[in-house]
Protein backbone atom coordinates (compact mmCIF):
# COMPACT_ATOMS: atom_id res chain seq x y z
CA UNK A 1 0.00 0.00 0.00
CA UNK A 2 1.47 3.56 -1.04
CA UNK A 3 1.89 5.50 1.97
CA UNK A 4 -0.30 8.88 1.36
CA UNK A 5 2.19 11.03 3.15
CA UNK A 6 5.20 10.45 1.36
CA UNK A 7 4.92 13.02 -1.23
CA UNK A 8 3.65 15.91 1.16
CA UNK A 9 5.49 19.12 1.33
CA UNK A 10 6.28 20.73 4.20
CA UNK A 11 4.18 23.46 5.79
CA UNK A 12 4.53 26.60 4.18
CA UNK A 13 5.89 25.04 0.85
CA UNK A 14 3.87 24.28 -2.39
CA UNK A 15 4.28 23.25 -6.49
CA UNK A 16 3.53 26.13 -9.02
CA UNK A 17 1.10 24.20 -11.97
CA UNK A 18 1.79 25.89 -15.21
CA UNK A 19 -1.30 28.30 -14.98
CA UNK A 20 0.85 29.54 -11.26
CA UNK A 21 3.82 28.70 -12.69
CA UNK A 22 3.37 31.34 -16.34
CA UNK A 23 2.05 34.20 -14.10
CA UNK A 24 4.73 33.96 -12.07
CA UNK A 25 7.31 33.96 -14.84
CA UNK A 26 5.82 36.59 -16.48
CA UNK A 27 5.14 38.58 -13.95
CA UNK A 28 8.89 38.36 -12.52
CA UNK A 29 9.78 39.34 -16.32
CA UNK A 30 7.70 42.31 -16.69
CA UNK A 31 9.32 43.84 -13.59
CA UNK A 32 12.64 42.96 -14.62
CA UNK A 33 12.15 44.61 -18.24
CA UNK A 34 10.78 47.58 -16.17
CA UNK A 35 13.94 48.29 -13.91
CA UNK A 36 16.15 47.44 -17.05
CA UNK A 37 14.36 50.72 -19.13
CA UNK A 38 15.43 53.09 -15.89
CA UNK A 39 19.21 51.94 -16.02
CA UNK A 40 19.10 48.98 -12.82
CA UNK A 41 21.55 46.42 -13.85
CA UNK A 42 20.48 42.84 -12.82
CA UNK A 43 22.49 40.86 -10.35
CA UNK A 44 22.48 37.55 -9.25
CA UNK A 45 23.61 36.63 -6.05
CA UNK A 46 23.98 32.85 -4.75
CA UNK A 47 20.95 31.13 -2.48
CA UNK A 48 23.74 30.48 0.41
CA UNK A 49 26.02 32.15 1.51
CA UNK A 50 28.09 32.72 5.07
CA UNK A 51 25.76 33.30 7.52
CA UNK A 52 27.75 36.03 9.10
CA UNK A 53 28.27 37.40 5.86
CA UNK A 54 24.51 37.91 5.20
CA UNK A 55 24.04 39.02 8.82
CA UNK A 56 26.56 42.10 8.35
CA UNK A 57 25.88 43.46 5.26
CA UNK A 58 22.54 45.97 6.71
CA UNK A 59 23.86 48.51 9.40
CA UNK A 60 23.96 46.77 12.41
CA UNK A 61 20.51 47.34 13.71
CA UNK A 62 20.00 44.37 11.16
CA UNK A 63 22.36 41.99 13.64
CA UNK A 64 20.69 38.94 14.98
CA UNK A 65 16.58 39.85 13.52
CA UNK A 66 18.22 38.69 9.83
CA UNK A 67 19.58 34.90 11.15
CA UNK A 68 16.90 34.32 13.55
CA UNK A 69 14.61 33.24 10.01
CA UNK A 70 17.03 31.96 8.19
CA UNK A 71 17.48 28.10 7.41
CA UNK A 72 21.12 27.43 8.65
CA UNK A 73 23.72 24.83 8.07
CA UNK A 74 27.34 24.17 8.19
CA UNK A 75 29.15 23.41 5.09
CA UNK A 76 31.17 20.29 5.42
CA UNK A 77 34.18 22.00 3.64
CA UNK A 78 35.00 25.51 5.55
CA UNK A 79 33.20 23.61 8.81
CA UNK A 80 31.81 27.34 8.66
CA UNK A 81 27.69 28.45 9.22
CA UNK A 82 26.13 28.95 5.81
CA UNK A 83 22.53 30.11 5.30
CA UNK A 84 19.73 30.11 2.71
CA UNK A 85 18.66 33.83 2.39
CA UNK A 86 15.66 34.98 3.41
CA UNK A 87 15.96 38.56 1.99
CA UNK A 88 18.30 39.43 -1.14
CA UNK A 89 18.68 43.06 -0.36
CA UNK A 90 21.33 42.09 2.09
CA UNK A 91 23.36 40.29 -0.88
CA UNK A 92 23.08 43.30 -3.20
CA UNK A 93 24.64 45.41 -0.06
CA UNK A 94 27.41 42.98 -0.30
CA UNK A 95 27.60 42.82 -4.07
CA UNK A 96 28.11 46.82 -3.92
CA UNK A 97 30.70 46.68 -1.14
CA UNK A 98 32.82 44.35 -2.39
CA UNK A 99 32.58 43.68 -6.51
CA UNK A 100 31.11 46.75 -7.25
CA UNK A 101 32.72 48.83 -4.99
CA UNK A 102 34.66 50.49 -7.76
CA UNK A 103 31.67 51.14 -9.86
CA UNK A 104 30.58 54.85 -10.63
CA UNK A 105 27.71 56.18 -7.78
CA UNK A 106 24.83 56.57 -7.85
CA UNK A 107 24.86 52.78 -8.77
CA UNK A 108 21.67 50.95 -10.06
CA UNK A 109 20.75 47.38 -9.51
CA UNK A 110 18.04 45.01 -9.85
CA UNK A 111 17.58 41.18 -9.21
CA UNK A 112 14.99 38.59 -8.88
CA UNK A 113 15.16 35.14 -6.89
CA UNK A 114 13.51 32.70 -4.58
CA UNK A 115 14.05 33.36 -0.25
CA UNK A 116 12.83 31.40 2.26
CA UNK A 117 12.57 31.46 5.76
CA UNK A 118 11.91 29.00 9.03
CA UNK A 119 8.73 29.54 9.27
CA UNK A 120 5.39 32.08 7.96
CA UNK A 121 2.93 33.56 10.02
CA UNK A 122 -0.86 33.45 10.79
CA UNK A 123 -1.61 35.50 8.05
CA UNK A 124 0.75 34.84 5.42
CA UNK A 125 1.84 31.22 6.03
CA UNK A 126 4.23 30.80 2.93
CA UNK A 127 7.79 30.34 3.59
CA UNK A 128 9.05 30.31 0.08
CA UNK A 129 9.01 33.73 -1.65
CA UNK A 130 9.76 35.45 -5.00
CA UNK A 131 11.73 38.58 -4.43
CA UNK A 132 11.61 40.89 -7.00
CA UNK A 133 13.59 44.40 -5.94
CA UNK A 134 16.17 47.44 -7.06
CA UNK A 135 18.71 49.34 -5.55
CA UNK A 136 20.03 52.66 -5.67
CA UNK A 137 23.25 52.67 -3.70
CA UNK A 138 25.61 55.73 -2.82
CA UNK A 139 22.77 58.23 -2.51
CA UNK A 140 20.40 59.32 0.43
CA UNK A 141 18.23 61.91 -1.37
CA UNK A 142 14.92 62.87 -2.46
CA UNK A 143 15.56 62.84 -5.25
CA UNK A 144 16.85 58.86 -5.15
CA UNK A 145 13.92 58.22 -2.70
CA UNK A 146 11.12 59.80 -5.47
CA UNK A 147 13.10 57.41 -7.95
CA UNK A 148 12.59 54.42 -6.43
CA UNK A 149 8.94 55.26 -5.77
CA UNK A 150 8.03 55.37 -8.92
CA UNK A 151 10.12 52.73 -10.40
CA UNK A 152 8.12 50.37 -7.79
CA UNK A 153 5.01 51.43 -9.02
CA UNK A 154 5.97 51.15 -12.87
CA UNK A 155 7.10 47.69 -11.58
CA UNK A 156 3.49 46.72 -10.43
CA UNK A 157 1.58 48.39 -13.67
CA UNK A 158 3.61 46.18 -15.91
CA UNK A 159 2.73 43.06 -14.19
CA UNK A 160 -0.55 43.77 -14.30
CA UNK A 161 -1.48 45.13 -10.71
CA UNK A 162 -4.30 47.57 -10.52
CA UNK A 163 -5.12 50.24 -8.08
CA UNK A 164 -1.82 50.79 -6.80
CA UNK A 165 -1.83 52.26 -3.21
CA UNK A 166 1.56 53.36 -1.18
CA UNK A 167 1.45 53.87 2.13
CA UNK A 168 4.90 56.29 3.72
CA UNK A 169 6.36 55.96 6.99
CA UNK A 170 9.22 58.22 8.47
CA UNK A 171 11.33 55.31 10.53
CA UNK A 172 13.12 57.54 12.42
CA UNK A 173 10.34 59.73 13.62
CA UNK A 174 10.20 58.95 16.98
CA UNK A 175 14.02 59.16 17.55
CA UNK A 176 14.06 62.47 15.84
CA UNK A 177 11.25 64.06 17.93
CA UNK A 178 12.44 62.39 21.34
CA UNK A 179 16.22 63.91 20.49
CA UNK A 180 14.11 67.20 20.33
CA UNK A 181 11.06 68.90 20.59
CA UNK A 182 9.31 65.75 22.37
CA UNK A 183 12.11 64.40 25.21
CA UNK A 184 11.92 60.80 26.07
CA UNK A 185 14.49 58.63 27.76
CA UNK A 186 15.37 55.05 26.03
CA UNK A 187 13.32 52.79 28.19
CA UNK A 188 10.54 55.37 27.71
CA UNK A 189 11.32 55.61 24.00
CA UNK A 190 11.20 51.63 23.27
CA UNK A 191 7.11 51.61 24.94
CA UNK A 192 6.35 54.88 23.23
CA UNK A 193 6.90 52.59 20.01
CA UNK A 194 5.02 49.86 21.29
CA UNK A 195 2.07 51.89 22.00
CA UNK A 196 2.18 54.05 18.57
CA UNK A 197 2.66 50.50 17.02
CA UNK A 198 -0.44 49.36 18.40
CA UNK A 199 -2.23 52.20 17.70
CA UNK A 200 -3.30 52.52 21.56
CA UNK A 201 -3.94 55.89 22.81
CA UNK A 202 -4.30 55.30 26.74
CA UNK A 203 -1.55 53.17 26.45
CA UNK A 204 0.51 56.02 24.72
CA UNK A 205 -0.42 58.23 27.79
CA UNK A 206 0.68 55.46 30.34
CA UNK A 207 3.64 55.19 28.62
CA UNK A 208 4.42 59.22 29.34
CA UNK A 209 3.86 59.55 25.36
CA UNK A 210 1.07 62.06 25.74
CA UNK A 211 2.74 64.37 23.71
CA UNK A 212 2.83 61.97 21.18
CA UNK A 213 -1.25 61.38 20.86
CA UNK A 214 -1.44 63.48 17.46
CA UNK A 215 0.86 60.71 15.56
CA UNK A 216 -2.02 58.35 15.80
CA UNK A 217 -4.64 60.38 14.24
CA UNK A 218 -2.01 61.81 11.54
CA UNK A 219 -2.63 58.70 9.45
CA UNK A 220 -4.37 57.98 6.73
CA UNK A 221 -5.18 60.34 3.68
CA UNK A 222 -1.86 61.66 2.18
CA UNK A 223 -2.93 65.43 1.98
CA UNK A 224 -4.67 65.62 5.52
CA UNK A 225 -1.71 63.34 7.53
CA UNK A 226 0.61 65.80 6.39
CA UNK A 227 -0.76 68.51 7.20
CA UNK A 228 -1.57 66.87 11.06
CA UNK A 229 1.81 65.93 11.12
CA UNK A 230 3.33 69.99 10.19
CA UNK A 231 1.59 71.02 12.78
CA UNK A 232 2.68 68.56 15.48
CA UNK A 233 6.21 70.00 14.68
CA UNK A 234 6.53 73.59 15.84
CA UNK A 235 10.32 73.19 16.78
CA UNK A 236 10.75 72.68 12.25
CA UNK A 237 13.01 69.49 12.94
CA UNK A 238 10.85 67.40 10.83
CA UNK A 239 10.93 70.45 8.08
CA UNK A 240 12.74 68.20 5.71
CA UNK A 241 11.62 65.01 6.06
CA UNK A 242 8.27 66.51 5.21
CA UNK A 243 9.41 68.69 2.73
CA UNK A 244 11.00 65.48 1.04
CA UNK A 245 7.18 63.21 1.41
CA UNK A 246 5.82 66.27 -0.39
CA UNK A 247 8.03 66.33 -2.84
CA UNK A 248 8.04 62.34 -3.80
CA UNK A 249 4.01 62.43 -3.56
CA UNK A 250 4.30 65.41 -6.16
CA UNK A 251 6.53 62.99 -8.51
CA UNK A 252 3.91 60.12 -8.13
CA UNK A 253 0.58 62.42 -8.81
CA UNK A 254 -2.36 60.36 -9.43
CA UNK A 255 -0.54 57.59 -10.49
CA UNK A 256 -1.07 55.61 -6.87
CA UNK A 257 -3.33 56.52 -4.21
CA UNK A 258 -1.43 58.29 -0.96
CA UNK A 259 -1.22 56.91 2.51
CA UNK A 260 0.59 58.16 5.28
CA UNK A 261 1.63 56.52 8.82
CA UNK A 262 3.99 58.24 10.15
CA UNK A 263 5.07 56.06 13.36
CA UNK A 264 4.40 52.70 11.26
CA UNK A 265 7.75 50.36 12.19
CA UNK A 266 6.67 46.74 10.85
CA UNK A 267 9.21 45.83 8.25
CA UNK A 268 11.41 48.77 8.48
CA UNK A 269 13.64 47.44 10.91
CA UNK A 270 16.69 48.87 9.03
CA UNK A 271 14.83 51.74 7.15
CA UNK A 272 16.26 55.40 8.02
CA UNK A 273 14.20 57.92 7.02
CA UNK A 274 12.20 57.14 4.58
CA UNK A 275 10.18 54.19 3.99
CA UNK A 276 6.99 53.05 1.90
CA UNK A 277 4.50 50.23 1.72
CA UNK A 278 3.07 48.84 -1.87
CA UNK A 279 -0.71 47.73 -2.48
CA UNK A 280 -2.79 46.99 -5.03
CA UNK A 281 -6.62 46.35 -5.63
CA UNK A 282 -8.03 42.35 -4.91
CA UNK A 283 -4.27 41.18 -3.65
CA UNK A 284 -4.25 40.27 -0.38
CA UNK A 285 -2.02 42.05 2.27
CA UNK A 286 1.17 43.80 1.35
CA UNK A 287 2.81 43.22 -2.40
CA UNK A 288 6.38 44.86 -0.72
CA UNK A 289 8.18 47.59 0.88
CA UNK A 290 11.07 50.14 0.67
CA UNK A 291 13.14 52.91 1.44
CA UNK A 292 16.22 54.10 2.75
CA UNK A 293 18.94 52.42 4.68
CA UNK A 294 22.67 52.33 5.25
CA UNK A 295 24.75 49.41 3.81
CA UNK A 296 26.75 47.94 6.96
CA UNK A 297 30.71 47.89 6.80
CA UNK A 298 30.61 50.54 3.95
CA UNK A 299 28.26 52.60 5.65
CA UNK A 300 27.45 53.67 2.47
CA UNK A 301 23.79 55.15 1.66
CA UNK A 302 21.19 53.54 -0.63
CA UNK A 303 17.71 53.69 -1.51
CA UNK A 304 15.64 50.53 -2.43
CA UNK A 305 12.38 47.98 -2.69
CA UNK A 306 11.51 44.46 -2.75
CA UNK A 307 8.10 43.39 -4.12
CA UNK A 308 6.65 40.10 -3.05
CA UNK A 309 4.29 39.06 -6.20
CA UNK A 310 3.16 35.94 -4.73
CA UNK A 311 -0.25 37.06 -3.74
CA UNK A 312 -0.71 38.95 -6.91
CA UNK A 313 0.26 35.58 -9.20
CA UNK A 314 -2.71 34.08 -7.23
CA UNK A 315 -5.03 36.96 -8.09
CA UNK A 316 -4.31 36.70 -11.84
CA UNK A 317 -2.99 33.15 -12.45
CA UNK A 318 -6.81 32.04 -13.03
CA UNK A 319 -6.56 34.85 -15.87
CA UNK A 320 -3.29 33.86 -17.55
CA UNK A 321 -3.26 32.33 -20.85
CA UNK A 322 -0.51 29.94 -21.41
CA UNK A 323 -0.60 30.44 -25.51
CA UNK A 324 -2.02 28.40 -28.29
CA UNK A 325 -0.89 24.81 -28.86
CA UNK A 326 0.02 23.32 -32.41
CA UNK A 327 -0.33 19.82 -33.03
CA UNK A 328 2.00 18.34 -34.96
CA UNK A 329 1.13 14.73 -36.39
CA UNK A 330 3.52 12.00 -37.61
CA UNK A 331 5.54 12.78 -40.60
CA UNK A 332 5.10 16.47 -40.41
CA UNK A 333 6.65 19.04 -42.35
CA UNK A 334 9.58 20.10 -39.03
CA UNK A 335 10.86 22.98 -41.27
CA UNK A 336 7.02 24.39 -41.91
CA UNK A 337 6.93 23.26 -37.54
CA UNK A 338 10.49 25.42 -37.04
CA UNK A 339 9.34 28.25 -39.01
CA UNK A 340 5.78 28.53 -36.89
CA UNK A 341 7.66 27.99 -33.74
CA UNK A 342 9.82 31.00 -34.74
CA UNK A 343 6.62 33.01 -35.02
CA UNK A 344 5.60 32.28 -31.71
CA UNK A 345 3.54 29.01 -31.65
CA UNK A 346 3.99 26.00 -29.01
CA UNK A 347 4.28 22.71 -30.88
CA UNK A 348 3.45 19.50 -29.64
CA UNK A 349 4.41 16.83 -31.55
CA UNK A 350 2.84 13.47 -31.74
CA UNK A 351 5.07 10.31 -30.08
CA UNK A 352 2.52 7.08 -31.74
CA UNK A 353 -0.48 7.45 -33.81
CA UNK A 354 -2.95 7.63 -30.96
CA UNK A 355 -1.70 10.70 -29.49
CA UNK A 356 -4.99 12.83 -29.48
CA UNK A 357 -4.48 16.76 -30.12
CA UNK A 358 -7.52 17.89 -27.80
CA UNK A 359 -6.68 15.69 -25.10
CA UNK A 360 -2.91 17.16 -24.89
CA UNK A 361 -4.15 20.59 -24.65
CA UNK A 362 -3.86 21.78 -28.49
CA UNK A 363 -6.21 24.40 -30.49
CA UNK A 364 -4.92 23.85 -33.69
CA UNK A 365 -3.21 20.96 -35.78
CA UNK A 366 -0.63 21.18 -38.45
CA UNK A 367 -1.80 20.30 -41.92
CA UNK A 368 1.12 20.73 -45.06
CA UNK A 369 2.89 23.70 -43.86
CA UNK A 370 0.25 25.46 -41.81
CA UNK A 371 -1.92 25.76 -38.58
CA UNK A 372 -5.55 24.64 -38.83
CA UNK A 373 -8.29 25.38 -35.93
CA UNK A 374 -8.78 22.06 -34.62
Amino acid sequence: MTDPTQDLLPEGLEDRLPQSAAAATRIERAMLEVMGAHGYDRVRPPLIEFERSMAKTISGRMDGLMTRHMFRFVDPSSLRTLALRNDMTVQVGRIAATGLAGAARPLRLCYAGQVARIRGSKLEPRREDLQVGAELIGSDTVAAASEIVELAIAALEAAGATGISVDFTLPDLVDTLADGPLPLGAEARDRVRRELDMKDAGGLVDAGGEAYLPLIHATGDFDQSIARLEALDGSGVLDSRIAGLREIAARVGDRARLTLDPSERHGFEYQSWFGFTLYADDVRGALGRGGTYCIGGSDEPATGFSLYPENLVEAVKADERLGDKLFLPLGHDRSAAARLRADGWRTVAALSDTDDAAALGCSHLLEGDAAKPL
